[in-house]
C-alpha cells in the first residue's frame, strides 16, 4: 500500500499510447501470452498490452531495456522483476523511484507486471490468476520476445513483497533471489487476515474472493503463505526489511500504523526462516513508515545481493 491516501488512477497502455502516439500494434487478434502493443515511452522503456489466458483479459507490463539492446541482437540478459503495492498500478516504480536513471548502463532488463487493483500477485480463489500471469506468462514472452535469459531475481513493496517471497517459495529455483520490503510475509498471522480483508475490500471485491475465509479454508490460505512455504526458499538469495511503525516514533499515523501491523508477521517469517537454516539478510528499522519514502532506500540497499543474483556487478 503506498503512502498517498488516495487511490492512484489506473493508467492504461491505450491511455498511454494516446498521448505518445509511439504504438506498434500487432493487431487484435494476438495469441494467449504475446504483447498485442507495445508503446515506447522513452528510448528504453516501453509498456506492453499482454494476452493473458491467466487473467482472461489483457494485462500490462511495463518493462525497461539495457542500454544498447538493438545494437547487441545476439545477447541475452537477466530479468529483474519489481512489483508494485495495493492500490497502486504497474507504474509505480518508474513514478515513484529512478529505477530508469539507476539501471542506465546495466546489463538487465527490468519487468513490472500488473497485479490488479489489490496489488495481491496469487491465484485468485474467484478471479484472476496474477501468480500465473507473473511467473509463467510474462518471463516466457520475454524469452521469446526479449532475448531474456533464465536468471530472475524478483523485489517487491507490500503486497508486492509478498508476491515475491511467495513467487519464490511456491517455485523453487525459479529465482535466483527475492526482497521484500515492508511485505505481508506470514498471511496467517494473528490480525493479518483482516489487513488482507480490508485491501480486498477497499476495491470493492467479495473479502473471500482472494483464498476464501481465513478459517474454513485455512490450508488455502497456509498455501499461499510465505511463511508456511519458506522450505521453498533453500538456495535463494534473500533480503527482507520492514520498520516498526508507531512502535517506533514514526511521525505519520497512516503509514506507521501500517508498517507496524505487519512488523510481527515479518519477524514470524523470518524466524521460520532462521529455524529452518535458511539465509536471509533482515533491516528491521526502528519507526518508519508504510511508503516509497523508506521503499526507496530498502531497494538501493538490497541491490548488491540482487545484483550479485543476476550475475550484475554491483
Amino acid at each position: 500500500m503506498p503512502h498517498r491516501p488516495t487511490e492512484v488512477p489506473r493508467r492504461t497502455v491505450a491511455k498511454a499510447a494516446a498521448v505518445a502516439g509511439l504504438t506498434v500494434l500487432f493487431g487484435t487478434g494476438a495469441a494467449t501470452g504475446r504483447a498485442r502493443a507495445a508503446t515506447r515511452l522513452g528510448p528504453r522503456t516501453l509498456d506492453l498490452s499482454v494476452n493473458s489466458a491467466a487473467l482472461g483479459r489483457d494485462a500490462a507490463v511495463r518493462l525497461i531495456l539495457p542500454s544498447g539492446f538493438d545494437t547487441r541482437p545476439d545477447r541475452t540478459y537477466p530479468v529483474l522483476y519489481l512489483l508494485h503495492g495495493a492500490h497502486d498500478d504497474y507504474t509505480s516504480w518508474t513514478r515513484e523511484t529512478d529505477i530508469e536513471a539507476f539501471t542506465e548502463g546495466r546489463d538487465l532488463i527490468v519487468a513490472m507486471p500488473d497485479a490488479g487493483p489489490t496489488g495481491i500477485p496469487t491465484a485468485w480463489r474467484d478471479g484472476p490468476d496474477y501468480e500465473r500471469f507473473q511467473v509463467e506468462e510474462v518471463p516466457a514472452l520475454l524469452r521469446r520476445d526479449y532475448r531474456a535469459s533464465g536468471v530472475r531475481a524478483v523485489a517487491g513493496v507490500s503486497t508486492g513483497g509478498y508476491g515475491a517471497m511467495a513467487h519464490a517459495a511456491r517455485h523453487p529455483g525459479a529465482f535466483t533471489a527475492a526482497a521484500s520490503y515492508s511485505g505481508i510475509l506470514d498471511t496467517t498471522a494473528p490480525g493479518v487476515p483482516v489487513i488482507m480483508d480490508a485491501i480486498v475490500a477497499r476495491e470493492n471485491l467479495s473479502r473471500h474472493s482472494l483464498w476464501g475465509s481465513p478459517i474454513l479454508n485455512l490450508l488455502t490460505w497456509r498455501d499461499f503463505n510465505p511463511r508456511a512455504r519458506a522450505q521453498g526458499l533453500r538456495g535463494t538469495s534473500l533480503y527482507v526489511s520492514n520498520g516498526s511503525g508507531l512502535a517506533g516514533g514514526s511521525g505519520d499515523p497512516l503509514p506507521g500504523a501500517l508498517e507496524s501491523a505487519l512488523w510481527p508477521s515479518a519477524h514470524s517469517f523470518t524466524d521460520t526462516l532462521a529455524r529452518l537454516g535458511v539465509p536471509v539478510t533482515t533491516h528491521f528499522y526502528a519507526g518508519g513508515g508504510h511508503s516509497w519514502a523508506y521503499w526507496k532506500g530498502e531497494f538501493a540497499a538490497s541491490w548488491p545481493m540482487l545484483a550479485h543474483a543476476l550475475g550484475l556487478p554491483e
